[in-house]
């Protein structure tokens, strides 16, 4: 008598299973993480193993010496938006598999089909949705402008039949929108379930990478940000792309997480605008717009994304608390490090914020992780406590030591140069900086500071 199939519970995010439910992961320690699934008997396992048995004389693949191996050369595909070649590592490569995650409505399958235009110029695309019916996709490419007659629509969430499809088309790159939808009809598990989204990307995988195709799938997020399923998922692919950004704004910042063909320090900025993303060439410039003249508790930093320099606008605000114990809170920051900085404000340089709401906002929906805006975020939240306004021509960054000290910082030339081609007339930098820069001849002041207090003096109108 054949067994049955039995009910296992795996870990959403590190795929652990265990027989029976438990509130917290027994492997990574992550809360309500084990979810239902059913896997087949063993019985049917082996009879399938049986039957797949090859001898070692008849393998097609063997191992190579590694310099027997045939190099030609990556391949790139240009997407007609640079912003997304700059984050891919100059284009999409040919047989890659790239996974785009961000929350519902931040732009993700916008901007596929916004790509399907410019790669429709010469490349056959093929485009499967599981989420929108042809006719939906339709008005969206119209609202967009995408008139390719190259692109070519599949309604589908069999993976089975979505595999065959690819094979018969043989399209020169493939969009799957979203991995979530898709289902393996010999799997009893739930669509979405970790089983199924592990399994319908292995079956892309294995179909792309045999015909040599890349194929660029979407993925959702869940309630912490992070892509749903397991998180074997992004093991899986050669790419991770995530889209961040507040959906009540209109910037989108489009960052790699992982990438097997080029740099993951790359971000790409959007506009969201009514016919689609647009390109913002000038990142710095788009972030500084509307930036309040004479104004307490805002600054100016310039921090590297990539091989990019960008100028952020830094906001500080100290107010009094009205509890016991004082508020603090970041917006595209990491909370920690302000912690830091607000506790040797008052240790080292004597500006108390003990009994003080303290709140840092970096403005754009930007997120800074760098520690070279650490002096950006003391001055910023030192004008804010004594009502004094930093100079608008000036821009500031450096690191805080424990002892109060302002630390050097990376690629110094690279960032004064961003601040003298928008305009700026000052630059206040760690002392120690100033003799790592190559060229000197700017024509915008450099101030070296060695401390909080003289970066304070150097910023201030006073």
């Amino acid at each position: 008598m054949a067994s049955k199939n039995k009910t296992v519970y795996i870990c959403s995010s590190c795929g652990y299973e265990a027989p029976k439910w438990s509130g917290k992961c027994p492997d990574c320690g992550q809360w309500n993480t084990m979810e239902e699934s059913l896997v087949q008997s063993q019985s049917s396992v082996s009879s399938f193993a049986k039957t797949q048995s090859i001898s070692v004389n008849s393998l097609i693949n063997k191992p190579m010496q590694i310099d027997e191996i045939p190099v030609n050369g990556e391949h790139r595909y240009k997407t007609g938006l640079s912003e997304l070649d700059r984050v891919l590592g100059g284009g999409i490569v040919k047989g890659s598999l790239v996974l785009i995650s961000g929350d519902p409505g931040i732009g993700k399958s916008t901007i596929l089909l916004q790509i399907c235009e410019y790669l429709g110029q010469n490349l056959k695309i093929l485009y499967v949705s599981g989420e929108e019916s042809a006719r939906q996709i339709k008005m969206r490419a119209a609202r967009l402008g995408v008139t390719s007659e190259n692109l070519k629509i599949l309604t589908e969430t069999d993976i089975q039949y979505v595999c065959e499809n690819i094979k018969a088309e043989k399209p020169d790159i493939v969009m799957i929108d979203s991995i979530q939808t898709m289902n393996l009809s010999e799997l009893s598990s739930s669509t979405g379930s970790v089983t199924q989204v592990r399994e319908c990307t292995n079956m892309i995988l294995r179909t792309v990478k045999a015909l040599d195709i890349p194929a660029i799938i979407v993925g959702h997020v869940n309630k912490d940000g992070a892509i749903a399923g397991p998180k074997v998922l992004e093991h899986i692919v050669d790419a991770v792309l995530y889209f961040e950004g507040d959906r009540q704004l209109t910037y989108r910042i489009l960052r790699a997480v992982k990438n097997r063909f080029g740099s993951t320090n790359e971000i790409g900025v959007f506009d969201m605008g009514e016919s689609g993303l647009i390109e913002v060439e000038n990142p710095s410039k788009a972030m500084l717009e509307g930036k309040p003249e004479n104004a307490t508790g805002t600054c100016v930093t310039a921090v590297m994304e990539g091989t990019r320099p960008i100028l952020a606008e830094i906001q500080g605000l100290a107010s009094t608390s009205g509890f016991g114990t004082p508020r603090r809170m970041c917006n595209g920051f990491d909370y920690n490090r302000v912690s830091m900085v607000l506790a040797v404000l008052e240790k080292r340089a004597g500006y108390y914020f003990s009994n003080l709401d303290a709140y840092v906002n970096v403005v754009g929906g930007l997120r800074i992780d760098e520690p070279s805006a650490d002096l950006a975020i003391a001055m910023s939240l030192v004008s804010s406590l004594k009502d004094t306004p930093i100079r608008d021509d000036t821009v500031i960054f450096g690191e805080i030591g424990l002892a109060g000290e302002i630390r050097a910082v990376n690629n110094i030339n690279s960032r004064v140069s961003e601040a003298e081609r928008l305009g700026f007339k000052r630059c206040v930098i760690p002392y120690y900086s100033v003799k790592n820069m190559t060229n000197k001849n700017y024509g915008i002041e450099i101030i070296g500071v060695k401390n909080i207090r003289e970066a304070f003096d150097a910023c201030s109108n006073t």
